[in-house]
């Protein structure tokens, strides 16, 4: 009841979103600081009646494959080899890593509100090519024209403004720069969710709902979750740590079976001068 409540708060003042989350996720931070097995928070990506591997993981990498999915879903959806990239909202920094690691970037920053999830990411993640910093997803720390792509998984959600969000994107994107973008909504907030992105002066170039998929990776990924949750939480708010993990049965699972709530990816991409806007199949 705890974390429906809250959830229920959240779905109803979208003002006190940032607020709100910042809190949950600085005290997630700070009493789970050392909990190196849980890097990632999102909800996953799997293929609906496919294979469970479908991709090759490192072994220290294996028990996070359906969130790291989720990022190799969006991410693999324009070329980041060599590129310049950040993920704003990099959390405890899971996401970042994979990409910094197997999709080889030039540079891959993570910017995240909390500075105690910036904190143990940077020790928990040391990689060259990798750095995190804090800072907000509505005044984003660095120069016009500073990366060829943003990454942006299972966030924006907590935003008080999107739009300020998708302007300050463009903004530090190159011409011709990507945004890899995947969220979930409330059914009733998608229209206005899509027409924030028309006035975004991004361009589409793939849109995608994954809610099967996410389904699928929560069914899959569920004893983990479960086990997880309880390792964190302990059997005393047991029952809270599932409706925040996902546990088959609660909330966030149940809403997204019955339509009430709806998960996509996008590709969008900044429009260039001296460039044909272009889809990218990702190999």
């Amino acid at each position: 009841m705890i974390a429906d409540g809250f959830l229920w708060v959240l779905n109803r003042t979208p003002g006190l979103r940032r607020a709100l989350w910042r809190v949950f996720f600085d005290l997630l931070a700070s009493r789970f600081r050392d909990v190196g097995w849980w890097t990632l928070m999102n909800y996953g990506y799997a293929e609906a009646g496919g294979p469970i591997r479908t991709f090759d993981l490192q072994p220290q990498d294996e028990a996070e494959r359906y969130p790291i999915a989720l990022y190799r879903h969006v991410a693999t959806l324009a070329p980041l080899m060599g590129r310049d990239v950040l993920e704003v909202g990099s959390g405890r920094g899971g996401g970042a890593s994979f990409v910094a690691r197997y999709l080889k970037p030039r540079r891959m920053v993570g910017l995240d509100f909390s500075g105690r999830a910036v904190a143990f990411s940077n020790k928990q993640h040391a990689i060259a090519n990798l750095r995190f910093q804090e800072g907000d997803a509505e005044r984003l720390p660095f120069d016009d024209h500073s990366f060829d792509s943003v990454i942006n998984v299972e966030s924006s959600f907590c935003y008080p403004s999107i739009d300020r969000f998708f302007g300050e994107v463009r903004r530090v994107l190159r011409p011709g720069g990507y945004l890899h973008y995947t969220d979930l909504r409330l059914a009733h907030e998608v229209n206005e969710w899509k027409e924030a992105i028309e006035r975004s002066g991004l361009d589409t170039l793939v849109e995608r709902d994954i809610t099967a998929n996410v389904i699928e990776a929560l069914h899959r990924d569920c004893a983990r979750r479960r086990a997880g949750g309880r390792r964190i939480a302990g059997r005393l708010f047991a029952a809270v740590a599932d409706v925040f993990t996902g546990v088959d049965g609660t909330r966030i699972p149940a809403m997204l079976a019955s339509g009430d709530m709806v998960y996509c990816s996008f590709l969008l991409q900044k429009p260039s001068e001296s460039e044909p806007v272009r889809a990218y199949a990702a190999g």
